[in-house]
């Protein structure tokens, strides 16, 4: 879709509409300034307000999911604008057109359309177009510093404050080059007079701003690279935090939804006289593929619609189960057609060699559920032929177009109001959900508000999950113990070679993709690829380690170029993590590798077996090279998360699929890692001073192989298969 889109931009541009271009993106940003102008404010760039009494109003294309971005986006822009701090606050960009995310657009449409130098010279005006097509304004893909910071933030904080400075210049009668910033004061050291911002904000605000001001070295930062308290956990302790599904609206109701239990299957029939029989139902509505029953009260809609038996047809997909899908993917694989190839070097020639020695494994991982705390629930209000519509969505513009023609209104004719999200980890990405469809078409049907909430067992059982996926890997290795060739014969749907890098350096290396698709819906799961292909390669790098007879880290060492960042992170992470001292009997210690949106992460964790078998993880010591740390607290507590999460999908989660229908429905059998279960875990960063990577995903990759890798080390035993609870005990 974006590289669609991107050719569709370059056209305009060669065909002769720069000028319309150019005149939309105009009319954008004055949209957006009067939105946000006020008697008292004034917008500069889309993002930023100035007050006259001085505050400074940050308005984030981000939705906190309780990741901390936007503090760390307030940062970026505060440094650069020399803000007082104090008078500095991040509120919801509108979920309109005008406010689309165009500093993550050129970020996205660099690392996806393949093209990166051509995007980074492309005209702002382009990219804004290109991003408003997209109805882009995603909270995802680790990019709200890197991309919004980044290309965003920074440069509208350094550009206004230029702005600032020469309309001081102008008031004060002096030269700009005699000027200084400070908490949101310009400064004439020499006459010992200032004005602050707020009463510079209206003139300054007519100014053209510089496209790319010149942005503060390291040294001169104030607020980027330390641990700001972040802006939205105190209303999170004291409880007035709001999020979807604590919104009450006068006269609503409420519904849930029982959709097809077979993804693809359609309602047939169903009889409402069941569900109106309860006290407090007042309507039932049928969907193409669910069934809807609407009532006073939650526990009113959910008995409701649980008395009710609606038929469903299973779309053809009732033979499908988790083994037929491993069966599929091997016989894809079998059929030596691949989708898609990546790498390069002569990998049949060196299989071939004299003296190579073959190394071969088989890997499987299941379909994950992504396990937000907060079950899905938005609100939605018909009236007056306009829709309003409340809740907690990654994408809210997206969101909003959607919901339009869900329900048949001009996008002009709905709101939609950004909220906090209880997590999500991918999963309140429109395009993988129906709610915001559901919620649209029962709102038209009803005269009053309805909040719509997906039971845990709806959320569970109609994910869109993280693919099932396996890969085969084959390489050889010398006599020495170094790796001439590696090939990946995977199969899942999408083709991560692009986005997933393989950084050893290695005379021959094969990427085949073997696309393979099932009834499921897939999407975003947090760190997306990586997930996978992180435990695959760093599974089976281990495994070529021992059998040539290497230590695991040194056989990591040899394959990675000298000089490399991924080498200084890994030989910080051994260091750290203790790797090479003794350890008690049964306990074994495991390393692992993996990049992923251009951060480099390591782990080394220490892991033994409980009494029963089952794993049980002692530490994990984590070493991250993102770049630049702009929240050092909040960016411990990302990494941190993510190894949870981590770990916990290899300990325990996996969706199975029986008869085409998923057979998990609550945490009573999605198995998620318990806090007494947590480890010990000590974070550690490298600033290295390359482009900046994200935070909020890239933790988690290295969790399960590093975890399987020290129970080799504690056991003798590969794990090859995940969950390692569903296999047999290590």
């Amino acid at each position: 879709m974006i590289r669609r889109t991107f050719l569709i931009g370059g056209a305009a541009v060669v065909g002769g509409g720069i000028f319309a271009i150019k005149y939309a993106d105009s009319s954008a940003r004055s949209a957006a300034a009067a939105m946000t102008d006020g008697k008292s404010g004034h917008n500069f760039a889309t993002w930023l307000r100035i007050g006259e009494d001085d505050k400074i109003t940050l308005f984030s294309p981000h939705i906190d999911i309780g990741q901390g971005s936007n503090t760390g986006l307030a940062q970026m822009l505060a440094d650069e604008l020399d803000a007082d701090w104090a008078k500095v606050e991040v509120v919801s960009a509108p979920a309109e057109s005008a406010f689309a995310n165009v500093p993550l657009g050129r970020g996205f449409l660099a690392e996806m359309s393949g093209y990166p130098g051509i995007v980074a010279v492309l005209p702002t005006s382009l990219v804004s177009m290109i991003t408003r097509s997209l109805d882009l304004q995603i909270t995802g893909g680790s990019s709200a510093l890197r991309f919004t910071g980044q290309k965003g933030m920074r440069v509208i904080g350094a550009a206004t404050r230029l702005a600032l400075v020469d309309t001081a210049a102008k008031r004060l009668g002096v030269p700009a080059a005699e000027l200084t910033t400070a908490d949101s004061k310009v400064i004439h050291a020499k006459s010992g007079r200032s004005l602050p911002y707020g009463a510079l904000a209206a003139e300054a605000a007519t100014h053209s701003l510089a496209s790319a001001p010149t942005l503060k070295q390291p040294k001169e930062f104030r607020f980027i690279g330390k641990s700001m308290p972040r802006f939205d956990i105190p209303a999170k302790i004291n409880g007035s935090a709001q999020y979807g599904i604590d919104v009450i609206k006068p006269d609503m109701r409420v519904a849930t939804v029982i959709a097809a239990p077979i993804r693809g299957g359609k309602l047939v029939s169903v009889d409402p006289a069941p569900a109106m029989a309860v006290a407090g139902v007042e309507k039932v509505i049928k969907l193409d593929s669910a069934v809807v029953v609407v009532a006073k009260g939650y526990w009113q809609a959910l008995k409701g619609a649980r008395a009710l038996a609606p038929k469903f047809s299973d779309g053809g997909n009732g033979a499908i189960s988790t083994a037929g899908i491993f069966a599929d993917q091997d016989k894809l694989r079998s059929a030596n057609k691949p989708d898609g190839t990546a790498g390069s070097g002569d990998i049949d020639a060196a299989f071939k060699a004299k003296g190579a020695r073959l190394v071969e494994a088989d890997y499987r991982l299941p379909f994950l559920h992504h396990a937000m705390m907060e079950p899905f629930a938005l609100t939605a209000h018909h009236k007056d032929g306009t829709l309003e519509i409340w809740g907690g969505m990654q994408d809210p513009l997206a969101s909003k177009m959607g919901a339009a023609k869900a329900a048949g209104l001009a996008p002009d004719r709905v709101t939609f109001h950004p909220m906090l999200i209880g997590g999500s980890f991918g999963r309140r990405l429109p395009m993988y959900m129906e709610i915001v469809d559901q919620v649209a078409r029962v709102a038209m049907q009803v005269p009053y508000p309805v909040k719509l909430i997906w039971a845990r067992e709806e959320e569970v059982t109609q994910g869109a999950y993280r693919p099932q996926s396996s890969a085969r890997i084959k390489a050889a290795l010398t006599a020495d113990g170094k790796i001439t060739a590696w090939q990946n014969d995977y199969a899942q749907p999408e083709d991560a070679s692009k986005e997933v890098p393989f950084f050893y350096d290695l005379p021959a290396v094969s990427r085949r993709h073997f696309k393979q698709v099932s009834n499921q819906t897939v999407g975003a799961w947090r760190s997306v690829n990586a997930t996978q292909h992180g435990f695959y390669t760093e599974s089976f790098i281990d495994e070529l380690a021992h059998a040539a007879g290497v230590d695991p880290f040194e056989f990591r060492k040899r394959h990675l170029k000298p000089g490399s960042r991924h080498l200084a992170v890994l030989e910080q992470a051994a260091k750290l993590g203790g790797w090479g001292t003794p350890l008690p009997a049964g306990t074994g210690r495991g390393i692992a590798i993996v990049e992923s949106f251009n951060t480099i992460a390591a782990h080394v964790t220490e892991a033994t077996l409980n009494d029963d078998g089952s794993p049980k993880v002692i530490k994990v010591t984590a070493v991250v090279d993102c770049g630049t740390v702009v929240n050092p607290r909040n960016a411990e507590a990302q990494v941190m998360g993510g190894i949870v999460m981590g770990l916990s999908t290899a300990i325990g989660e996996a969706i199975t699929l029986d008869k085409g229908a998923v057979q998990q429905s609550n945490f009573s059998d999605y198995t998620v890692l318990k806090l007494a279960d947590a480890p010990a875990i000590d974070v550690h960063f490298i600033n290295s001073g390359a482009d900046m990577g994200g935070l909020g995903e890239p933790g988690l990759p290295p969790a399960a192989p590093a975890l399987a890798n020290a129970l080799f080390a504690a056991t003798g035993k590969r794990v090859r298969q995940l969950p390692i609870l569903a296999q047999a005990k290590v």
